[in-house]
């Protein structure tokens, strides 16, 4: 995905995105992947004169993310979304009697599409879009697939259909704890990365995009 000087970068989300940000800094980055990520394009271009915003709140479902919308995206008009939701949307049910469950999956993926046409409407074309994604680490977290394979195949659905670059990182993600272990990359939870977890992240980021002189 072509990048531009002067861009406007969002990272929306969950945790993952959020990773420990001072909310009191509009400008504030947090410590993971966002920060990462944003390090490395202004090192790389340093006459990108880019922006960057990080709006990632840590226990955020995809409703959440529609709640805050306006003030959280639309009102900074970015250039570029990067986005990453829905492990939350299967972490707060587990247990639930509708777990795993067709409706729930169809909500989350309307939520998403919401979230997609109220941006893209808005003037955001660019998006790159993350899958959620889960390591086997604890063993209970096996048992959530049956909930997050249906969302991770509808976020598939939606880059394609509001053609956002797709950032696969469920599969990445498995790929590198094959080598390396789930607990290098998502340490004792499955779900929030490592430092090493943020760099894969930002490292699949940085491989799909490409400076485009103006």
């Amino acid at each position: 995905m072509e990048f531009y000087q002067k861009d406007t970068w969002l990272f929306l989300g969950d945790s993952i995105t959020d990773c420990d940000r001072n909310r009191q800094d509009p400008y504030d980055l947090g410590h993971g992947f966002a920060h990462m990520t944003a390090d490395q394009l202004n090192h790389m271009y340093p006459d990108g004169d880019f922006t960057f915003y990080n709006r990632g709140i840590g226990g955020n479902q995809s409703h959440d993310v529609l709640a805050r919308l306006q003030e959280d995206c639309l009102d900074l008009k970015p250039d570029v979304l990067v986005f990453l939701i829905g492990i939350n949307d299967t972490w707060h049910h587990v247990g639930a009697a509708d777990f795993g469950s067709v409706d729930r999956s169809h909500t989350f993926e309307e939520t998403v599409r919401q979230i997609l046409t109220t941006v893209t409407t808005n003037g955001t074309k660019r998006i790159l879009l993350l899958e959620p994604f889960l390591l086997p680490y604890p063993a209970d977290r096996k048992s959530w697939r049956v909930d997050l394979d249906p969302k991770i195949q509808a976020i598939r659905q939606l880059a394609a259909e509001f053609a956002c670059q797709l950032v696969p990182l469920d599969g990445m993600f498995a790929e590198a704890a094959v080598a390396q272990g789930p607990q290098a990359l998502t340490g004792e939870d499955g779900v929030h990365p490592t430092l090493i977890g943020h760099q894969l992240i930002t490292q699949a980021l940085l491989a799909r995009l490409s400076y485009a002189e103006q």
